[in-house]
């Protein structure tokens, strides 16, 4: 078997950008979510992209956040693992992002992460997005 055959397909119909309807693109769809995450709570990328039908994937919701609106508390949005993925990031200082979740009260474990058990943030049943796929 070869490399590229031995890949995971890609989900029919995930996209990484825009997705058209009553909101202009998905990422709007992501900054909506995130705006709702409680101070001192978290959530991760894949939850994001769960939440959000899978039409965009947890690379994706990264990529969004790192493009978000100064509103947007982007901090709140960890890894899978309950730690910070923006240390990869050379714009972003070191440290940055635990900081500002050690500012609200999120404590991490020696190994660097964080109990995502104890700070995870599930949004209402009530909450859904708005948005639709682009006709192809």
């Amino acid at each position: 078997m070869t490399r590229a055959a031995s890949r995971t397909p890609r989900r029919q119909g995930r996209v990484h950008g825009e997705v058209q309807g009553e909101r202009k693109s998905v990422f709007d769809a992501v900054y909506d979510l995130v705006r709702r995450i409680p101070r001192g709570s978290v959530m991760t990328y894949g939850q994001i992209s769960e939440l959000l039908g899978g039409v965009i994937s947890p690379l994706a919701v990264g990529w969004a956040l790192h493009a978000c609106p100064e509103d947007v508390p982007w901090q709140r949005v960890v890894n899978a693992a309950g730690r910070c993925s923006t240390e990869r990031r050379h714009e972003i200082p070191i440290g940055m992002q635990r900081g500002l979740l050690e500012a609200e009260g999120v404590a991490f474990r020696l190994d660097g992460s964080l109990d995502l058990e104890t700070y995870r943030f599930v949004p209402p049943a009530t909450w859904r997005p708005r948005f639709r796929k682009a006709a192809p």
